[in-house]
């Protein structure tokens, strides 16, 4: 029962997983939904990430040691979904740390998954060397396990990847070794050998065993889940039908691939067959077709561009570039490609397309310095059909040069006819023989001449004889493929023939597959009037339960108190039962924390029959337990003798499991709802909190002033009056006192009018917070009340803000909510966006708005800030996500904004992604918010019922 999941497994193999997890005990049932979750990572990675979800509930019932390793398995399965969707993660970090804990732990088959892991995400990011030494140390470790199935499925995954970068090192390391003894392999390990003896023929240029092979291996493939690995076998087979010379089979298979790929939504797969695509469409002269998907691919492609894909894609757009009469864009592309670095194939043809470009451009000293620096790797790397290519070109090229010496150009064609006939099996083309015949010409050397334009026409003769033999070998393939495809669909037929009969003579395990589909629908819900509705839909269809009853455990543990009952449909009013009750069979379950069936006497005498209740014969109590957590205790009732078989008690406990889990969701989603709720009501608090200091701080300024002007204004009185009374006083002296006493007051009223004005912003922010009031408002005189309450609190912290509203937008909304909204994305912005930037480096914001058409108003709130990742982006909505845990974020801010955008104010509050400086927030507001609804949600709980 503990043994671990194949690295791949056939369909039938998971269905018949899929089929009998119902029926397995509680803490088995989830490892084993751990175990489908990790087979359907790529038959159906949405689906593989549901299962994750509901088998990491059930972890705590696991003991210690295999919930960890079924942890490990369930963060494995969100690695590779998240790698086949391309979604950016630091999934080689977490797989990392994995691996090493398996390590310690010496779990070899977790250490080896984490390895075949580890390597795909290598492979995705172009680094190949990495990724073989993945699958060399994954094998290492699938050995120590005794897992022969694995260590062949490592070691010819990485014989194949090694073959990209050195095929003769691979051959001489492995060669056919790994193909020798296959009948003892199981289905996934034959389906990667078959596909490593596939590439290994491709390599050697083998087309037509290469393209049978691949051919045959594609419906195993699928069959294995190795649904990716088809999707790059369905291109190969094209690019096979390409050197065939028949684009169109290419074709054929090529969109196949793309369809498959199109259907799982993989955007690197995608990305990869559009590019093989592009290139068949190219050949068949379809250019701007052509253009289109390799544009696609490398649009996407672009975010990894390191990869070997996104370099192939560079090349392919360079040469049809050149095919497009687009000299100058092709320089642009392959310049680009040699920046990339690496792949030496890649940069040497990329150096040939470059020196082609520049000679299509005129520039033909540039030209021959490039195509010289390419031969010259040429030779070095014992690259010779490129060499004679180039020898080619450059023969072109002192055609075009007036200054150059004669016989330059015809020792060029010399040397690629020598070249060519260097090589087994080599015919040299058509063009350079005929453009050597032109030069013997030339040259004067007639009878030279004469002698290799034969050679030029036997060489087209030839070459019309290959063609039509490749034709001919395509058709042959594709016959047999046609063949291969038929039988397959035989094949199926049968299979599905047989599940029919097996479905007809397992008539339990329709039962069991409803207790499936309960048992999900129990636990999606996540409050007790839902849990409680769907066990009444259900329970009648699969028992005899005409009484039935939940009981949960008091919090004092002391009691159990009926919270749902029903007998013959009618709800059983609730009750109470005390857990030392002798005569209650539920509190002898409670106490027992065991399931009991009992059967009653006919006559009613039993104790625990309830007068005045349906009359009970057979009745099963069982507890409701998460791990060793008693909940509570579940009742089923009939009136008749024996009504519980091993049947009817399998589907009882099963029931009881998902109820517990079900009942104990609701529970903690309901402590969670409160929780936020304290949250959000200490966030209005902290808010308030800070409003008012900011204005207290304001005012400091104003009424200060005004008491230092009505304090001096005091003293000057009484000199004047002290002078008068004295007769001392001189008209000057007079004069001055009137003068400064109209400014002082003129001081005075101004201070006290800035504080007033502040006074009543606050007083209407005030209000507006403490109560959700409707009322009419300008939006730019609002937005100028809130920004004034916190202008202590930007100013503090070194930053700006800058309004940007027209006048007379009229709003029939709630002011309080919407000031809160502004308040949180201001504070947002100088916590998160602004940060601790020092002195002489303020922060700007701007609110700006604008009237749209429908009766709707846009606000954007733009700060210059860091900005936020695109890692976090897609949850800064998401209630109690931060990154300031620890340094006074709640995670709430945004969350509330979002919820009084979208519900209260009937408007939407979006991140603005495209700005690249900063971030930018869009509100956008119905001139009119709609009226709230009245009706209040009701939670209903369950009527108890007064027997046991």
């Amino acid at each position: 029962m503990n043994k671990a999941p194949a690295l791949y497994e056939l369909n039938s193999a998971v269905e018949a997983l899929a089929t009998n997890i119902a029926a397995l005990p509680l803490a088995e049932k989830f490892r084993q939904l751990a175990n489908l979750a990790w087979h359907q990572r790529e038959r159906n990675s949405a689906w593989a990430l549901e299962l994750a979800e509901q088998a990491e509930q059930g972890l705590q019932a696991m003991p210690a040691e295999q919930a960890l390793q079924v942890a490990w398995r369930l963060q494995l399965v969100r690695i590779e979904v998240r790698r086949l969707r391309s979604e950016a993660a630091q999934d080689e970090a977490l797989a990392s740390g994995i691996l090493q804990a398996a390590e310690a732990a010496g779990d070899w088959i977790s250490a080896a998954d984490c390895c075949w892991v580890l390597s795909q995400l290598a492979t995705g990011a172009g680094n190949t060397p990495a990724c073989c030494a993945w699958l060399e140390r994954g094998a290492d470790y699938a050995e120590r396990a005794g897992d022969s199935s694995r260590q062949q499925i490592l070691q010819c995954s990485q014989a194949r990847y090694a073959g990209f970068a050195d095929p003769d090192a691979v051959e001489q390391r492995w060669g056919d070794s790994l193909t020798r003894d296959t009948a003892a392999l199981t289905a996934p390990a034959a389906a990667i050998t078959l596909l490593y003896a596939a590439h290994r023929a491709m390599r050697a240029s083998k087309l037509s065993e290469s393209a049978q092979g691949f051919s045959a291996v594609i419906e195993p493939l699928q069959q294995a889940g190795y649904i990716r690995e088809a999707i790059i076998s369905l291109v190969n087979l094209g690019s096979i039908f390409n050197d065939l010379n028949d684009p169109q089979a290419a074709l054929e298979w090529m969109e196949r691939g793309l369809n498959l790929a199109r259907v799982h939504g993989w955007p690197s797969s995608i990305a990869s067959c559009q590019l093989q695509l592009g290139e068949t469409l190219r050949l068949l002269g379809r250019l701007d077709l052509a253009e289109q998907q390799m544009t696609a691919a490398r649009d996407c492609l672009a975010a990894w561009p390191e990869s070997r894909n996104f370099a192939v894609t560079l090349g392919y757009l360079g040469w049809l570039a050149l095919d497009q009469q687009r000299p100058m864009e092709a320089t642009s592309l392959f310049t680009e490609l040699q920046a990339l670095g690496g792949y030496a194939d890649l940069q040497l043809k990329a150096q040939r397309g470059q020196a082609h470009a520049l000679f299509d451009l005129g520039q033909l000293e540039q030209a021959e310095t490039c195509a010289l620096e390419a031969l010259r790797k040429a030779i070095s790397r014992g690259a010779t059909e490129l060499e004679l290519e180039l020898c080619l070109l450059l023969a072109r090229i002192a055609q075009r040069q007036p200054a150059a010496p004669e016989g330059k150009a015809l020792q060029y064609l010399e040397r690629a006819n020598q070249g060519g006939q260097s090589i087994a099996g080599y015919k040299n083309s058509g063009e350079l023989l005929n453009a050597l015949a032109q030069a013997y010409a030339d040259a004067g050397r007639y009878r030279e001449a004469f002698e290799t334009s034969q050679q030029a026409a036997n060489s087209r003769a030839q070459s019309l004889s290959r063609e039509s033999a490749n034709r001919l070998e395509s058709i042959q393939l594709r016959n047999l493929s046609e063949s291969a495809r038929a039988q397959t669909e035989h094949l199926h037929q049968l299979a599905e023939a047989e599940r029919q009969k097996a479905a007809l003579m397992q008539g339990n395990n329709a039962t069991l597959e409803k207790l499936g589909l309960i048992g999900l629908q129990l636990t999606r819900h996540l409050d007790q009037a839902s849990v409680f509705a769907a066990l009444s839909q259900h329970i009648p269809a699969l028992l005899d339960a005409r009484a039935f009853e939940i009981y949960l455990l008091d919090d004092d543990g002391m009691g159990l108190q009926s919270v749902y009952g029903l007998e013959d449909g009618e709800s059983i009013p609730p009750s109470h039962i005390a857990l030392s009750e002798p005569s209650s069979n539920a509190a002898r379950c409670a106490r027992e924390r065991d399931e009991l069936s009992i059967q009653l006497a006919a006559d009613g005498s039993d104790p625990s029959q309830v007068p005045g209740t349906m009359r009970t014969l057979s009745a099963l109590f069982a507890p409701l337990l998460i791990g060793e957590r008693l909940l509570g205790v579940v009742t089923a009732q009939s009136p008749l003798a024996d009504a519980y078989g091993e049947h009817e008690r399998m589907v009882f406990r099963t029931l009881n499991a998902y109820t517990a889990i079900a009942l104990d969701n609701a529970r903690a989603y309901r402590q969670l709802q409160q929780a936020q709720s304290q949250l959000m009501a200490q966030e209005k608090l902290a808010a308030l909190g800070a409003l008012v200091a900011g204005i207290a701080h304001e005012l400091n300024t104003p009424l200060g002033n005004s008491l230092l002007m009505a304090s001096t204004l005091e003293q000057r009185t009484a000199e004047v009056e002290s002078a008068v009374l004295t007769k001392a006083l001189r008209r000057s002296e007079l004069e001055s006192y009137f003068n400064e006493a109209k400014a002082m007051a003129r001081l005075i009223m101004l201070g006290l009018e800035s504080a007033a004005r502040l006074i009543g912003s606050f007083k209407q922010v005030a209000v507006d917070r403490t109560a959700e009031q409707r009322r009419p408002f300008d939006l730019a005189q609002l937005c100028e009340q809130i920004v004034a309450t916190l202008q202590a609190s930007i100013r503090k912290r070194g930053h700006r803000i800058t309004l940007d509203i027209p006048p007379d937008i009229l709003l029939d909304s709630f002011p309080g909510p919407f000031g809160q909204i502004l308040s949180n994305l201001i504070e947002n912005a100088m916590v998160h966006g602004f940060g601790e930037r020092r002195e002489g480096h303020e922060g700007l914001m701007n609110l700006s708005a604008r009237r749209m058409s429908g009766e709707r108003v846009e606000l954007r709130f733009q700060d210059d800030g860091v900005g936020i990742s695109a890692a976090h982006a897609a949850r800064i909505f998401e209630p109690f996500f931060t990154t300031k845990f620890g340094q006074g974020g709640s995670g709430l801010g945004l969350s509330v904004s979002y919820n009084i955008a979208n519900s209260l104010l009937g408007g939407s509050l979006t991140l603005d992604r495209s700005v690249v400086n900063g971030s930018c927030f869009v509100l956008f507001l119905p001139l009119k918010a709609p009226t709230p609804s009245d009706d209040s949600a009701q939670e209903s709980g369950g009527q108890g019922e007064s027997k046991f």
